[in-house]
């Protein structure tokens, strides 16, 4: 748990600065549509840096590691989906846009997997 909540900050950081890379330093590189592609991928891994943060916590206060389990899911989940986006954008090789729901299903799964955790936790 201890290193979700690391991992969590972390990559709350990290989503801010790609985030930021993306609006200031790629502006004048890529398209717009690459640009929103960006913006979907920032926008996703800080909203699951945040989800790594909440899992962690939940997990130190009910100790579940279904709990912690659910939080590797979201972190793998997190690093394909916006990471298969941000090296799309990058690279422009568009069959990584096939790679891209494997992480959204990871995605899924970690938060069905959190709620099925709480739900055995409380």
């Amino acid at each position: 748990m201890k290193l979700l909540l690391i991992l969590g900050a972390l990559n709350g950081a990290l989503a801010v600065l790609l985030g930021a890379f993306g609006a200031h330093g790629l502006k004048a590189r890529v398209d717009g549509p690459m640009l929103e592609i960006w913006g979907t991928a920032s926008q996703y891994h800080f909203y699951h840096a945040l989800a790594l943060l909440l899992t962690g916590l939940l997990a130190k206060q009910f100790g579940a590691s279904g709990l912690v389990a659910a939080g590797w899911i979201l972190f793998a989940g997190m690093l394909v989906f916006s990471g298969s986006l941000y090296v799309l954008v990058l690279s422009g090789q568009k069959w990584l846009g096939a790679v891209t729901p494997l992480g959204g299903l990871a995605l899924i799964i970690g938060w069905l997997w959190l709620t099925w955790s709480l739900v055995k936790a409380l």
